[in-house]
């Protein structure tokens, strides 16, 4: 009888995608965060190649769960922990509506019992919506169209029952903001300039890849208000959605209004890494009101709109500075549980385990070369031959280590969907060895039903290994293509040394720039270097890898900075370089 029942149990655990190894109750996740993103809904953005995209996210907390609206996803996605994302199909346009196929960068309110949803539109006929019962797909319209219309809309009520909307999405104009009458939806008055950027003293404001302004002036878009402890804090999104730069700044104010001041630096940046970028986003609060980020971050092969969504701890300090904590941002971190300390990082950790290390393949598809699966850049990958059952890709971490959780992120190669898609799926299996001779089951998803373009797997025993397998057993559409195949956990080997000589040369034309540098550490495979202009507010983090020296244009060339640096392994981080002054 006990043998029946354990073969029972065992079934379940296949039919859920779950190995009898053990996959507990996730305490952590990992950016890009792992949602059934749609496929690009529109031809003429997919002169490339068909791909999943997304963009300026939004999260709410509303009737105590988590409600993520984000572009042209054909509906919205609720949760309860903020790992696991259910999926809520529903169109929100009108059918003559031509300007967007679906919601275009919504924005997303609750107010009283009530969650409202208005979507990006200069024609000034979409609808706000309303809906006491998200969950449930039941929405009505609150108003059949908004007369003023807005690109890139935000709504913010505020303690006094007023409510204002903010928008904007322009290299020409800058941010707008109007009171709006809560009741009809109406403007009070007419719209006021808010901000427009700097760029000529906020250096992270240029466009570019390298920040210099090159073929276009930088947009700002993407407003947000957040207010706390009686300041108003808006959010906006620059310079360009497709640079690696692309982040949230925020400008501070004592009204709704204004006038607002600018912070120096960004608020969430993410310029380096396996998936960069992070602007275009939303401030929110969890349950134990803990403050957290949710921003876009950028792949941009397939074609420049090709984006997914990244989730950070965020906060104010004792002195109201905002800040929004992106180091080792695309590592595993710790999901909310109760009140944080978010200057804390959540980050768990664990290291990358495998980064550059041998790959070995089943097949590859033309210059869609093996290791491009473990080079640390979501921007290319390695691609199979076929996605038939049995393709696989195998990493060497070069020593047994304890690995605590995986992270298998797909690639679009030959993907033939466009638009949502629901009801597909991936399928696969995941080994473990010591030696690359014997194999034991590590993950079994060969009966999953989940599309996981990101799926991250947080172990709940640790395992010692060496070599890592996957194995195709089902593609939704494409090719078998990996673009990250991501182990982490902790070698067993020594912490890097503390990095040498590191010195900030800033420019005395621009002072927006300057070239830092630093002796290399042999063993140290990537550097954080952290920054800011108060020595004790270092809140913003460059990751570099395979590099002594790092060009960066992103200052306020009106303050002083202080930087510093700390040398990244397997095995962990080591000591930070005493913090350097620049002038």
């Amino acid at each position: 009888m006990r043998k029946v029942i354990f073969q029972y149990l065992t079934g379940l655990l296949l039919l859920t995608g779950l190995s009898t190894n053990g996959i507990a109750q996730q305490k952590t996740y990992c950016n890009p965060i792992n949602i059934d993103y749609g496929y690009c809904p529109i031809p003429n953005f997919s002169e490339w190649g068909k791909h999943r995209a997304t963009a300026d996210p939004v999260i709410v907390l509303y009737k105590g769960d988590y409600y993520l609206f984000s572009t042209n996803q054909w509906g919205y996605w609720w949760s309860s922990d903020m790992l696991n994302w259910n999926f809520v199909s529903r169109k929100f346009l009108k059918p003559y509506h031509k300007v967007y196929d679906e919601l275009c960068a919504p924005a997303v309110w609750a107010m009283g019992d009530t969650l409202l949803v208005f979507g990006s539109t200069y024609t000034r006929d979409f609808p706000i919506w309303m809906s006491t019962n998200p969950k449930g797909n039941v929405w009505s319209e609150a108003i059949d169209s908004l007369q003023i219309g807005g690109w890139d809309p935000a709504f913010f009520l505020d303690d006094d029952g007023k409510l204002y909307m903010y928008n904007g999405s322009s290299n020409r104009y800058p941010l707008y903001g109007v009171e709006m009458n809560r009741k009809t939806f109406q403007p009070v008055g007419t719209r006021k300039e808010m901000y427009f950027l700097e760029d000529w003293r906020y250096g992270w404001q240029r466009f570019g890849e390298y920040m210099d302004n090159t073929f276009l002036d930088p947009f700002i878009e993407g407003a947000w208000m957040t207010k706390h402890k009686g300041k108003y804090y808006l959010q906006y999104g620059a310079p360009g959605t497709e640079m690696s730069g692309y982040a949230d700044g925020v400008v501070v104010g004592d009204s709704p209004l204004g006038p607002f001041t600018p912070q120096s630096d960004p608020l969430s940046f993410k310029p380096g890494g396996f998936a960069r970028g992070a602007g275009h986003g939303a401030s929110f609060q969890d349950k134990w009101n803990n403050y957290w980020h949710v921003s876009t971050m950028i792949i941009s092969v397939k074609n420049t709109f090709e984006r997914r969504n990244g989730i950070w701890p965020a906060g104010f300090d004792d002195d109201g500075v905002m800040y929004c904590n992106t180091a080792f941002g695309d590592y595993p971190h710790y999901l909310p549980n109760g009140e944080a300390d978010h200057l804390k990082s959540q980050f768990t950790g664990w290291m990358l385990l495998n980064y550059k290390k041998p790959v070995q393949v089943s097949s590859t598809l033309g210059a869609y070369g093996a290791n491009n699966a473990v080079d640390e850049s979501i921007r290319t990958y390695w691609s199979a031959a076929t996605a038939d059952k049995g393709e696989w890709i195998s990493t060497d971490l070069g020593a047994i280590s304890t690995v605590n959780a995986i992270q298998i992120n797909y690639a679009d190669q030959d993907a033939e969907f466009m638009g949502k898609q629901t009801g597909i799926f991936h399928q696969y299996k995941l080994w473990y060895s010591t030696d690359g001779n014997k194999w034991r089951i590590l993950v079994d998803k060969s009966a999953s039903q989940k599309d996981v373009p990101h799926d991250y797997i947080e172990l709940e025993k640790p395992v010692e290994a060496r070599f890592l397998k996957l194995e195709n057993i089902h593609m939704p559409t494409g090719k078998f293509a990996i673009s990250g195949l991501r182990v982490f956990g902790k070698g067993k080997g020594e912490l890097p040394k503390k990095v040498k000589d590191f010195i900030v040369l800033r420019t005395e034309k621009d002072k927006r720039s300057a070239l830092i540098k630093w002796s290399p550490v042999d063993n140290a495979y990537a550097y954080n270097i952290y920054y800011g202009t108060n020595p004790g507010k270092l809140y913003n983090c460059i990751m570099v890898h395979d590099a002594n020296e790092y060009y960066f244009k992103g200052m306020d060339k009106e303050k002083t900075y202080y930087f510093t640096i700390q040398p990244i392994n397997e095995n962990g981080i080591g000591e930070n370089f005493k913090t350097v002054k620049a002038e």
